[in-house]
């Protein structure tokens, strides 16, 4: 005899049979692929934290051209010279701070509970560098990036990314053109830490001025761009005992 394919009955068995087997497929995979993975992420962070320090391949006229992959960890060991974690006031060595998971040492920091905050020192062109790394909120998700900065509390650089920003709008915080701007400002009003705030009505459109602690904001999307601000300025009340001990001014 048989089956009887027009049951309700044949109906759901086989949806439960084809979600069981797809399911299981897609585990399969997912743990097969699970090494290469995390090796994906531990090059995004490399080369992410190479960008805010400006080892990148741009070019003049290009937008955002990262260290390839390919090369990348050599890169990361020839230019980071030494990582550490900021902890209870005190800064320990780890070669491994860049695995770190900002967003769950900034909860645990907020909680009062002990915290591991990433440092990055940098050299490049004899120059030194301190990159640190920066996670927020934005208009729809969580946004994050790095900040490199001198002993003088300038900016080098930077780097910005999102989850679920409005393609156009606040997905720009990672376009070039926007994280360009942040290049040489200063985090400090006088002697007070004020961070950089992406504002709206800043009248310096070129970002000529860089004594003003802002850069002008993204179209449309003023949310993301207050974000931005909020998570500069809360990096900075989390690293200030840090910054404090390297500051030259």
């Amino acid at each position: 005899m048989g089956i009887n394919t027009d049951k309700n009955s044949y109906t759901v068995i086989f949806a439960i049979i084809m979600v069981v087997i797809v399911g299981s497929v897609l585990a399969f995979l997912a743990s097969g692929l699970n090494d290469r993975i995390k090796e994906n992420e531990r090059f995004e962070k490399q080369q992410n934290i190479l960008y805010a320090m400006g080892v990148n391949e741009n070019t003049e006229d290009s937008g955002v051209n990262f260290i390839p992959t390919d090369v990348v960890e050599g890169e990361f060991s020839k230019y980071i010279k030494e990582q550490y974690v900021f902890v209870d006031g005190e800064v320990q060595k780890d070669d491994q701070a860049f695995l770190i998971d900002m967003k769950k040492q900034l909860a645990a920091f907020k909680s009062g509970g002990e915290a591991r905050l990433p440092i990055f020192i940098g050299e490049k062109d004899g120059k030194k560098s301190y990159i640190l790394p920066m996670y927020g909120k934005g208009l729809w998700d969580a946004i994050w990036g790095f900040i490199s900065v001198d002993d003088n509390m300038i900016v080098q650089g930077v780097y910005f990314d999102h989850k679920a920003e409005t393609p156009g709008l606040g997905a720009n915080i990672k376009m070039r053109f926007f994280m360009d701007d942040f290049i040489g400002e200063s985090l400090l009003e006088g002697k007070s830490y004020a961070g950089v705030s992406v504002a709206k009505g800043n009248n310096d459109p070129l970002n000529n001025d860089k004594e003003d602690n802002e850069v002008d904001a993204l179209a449309g999307a003023t949310i993301t761009g207050n974000g931005v601000s909020a998570m500069i300025k809360e990096t900075l009340k989390v690293y200030k005992p840090y910054l404090e001990t390297i500051r030259t001014n």
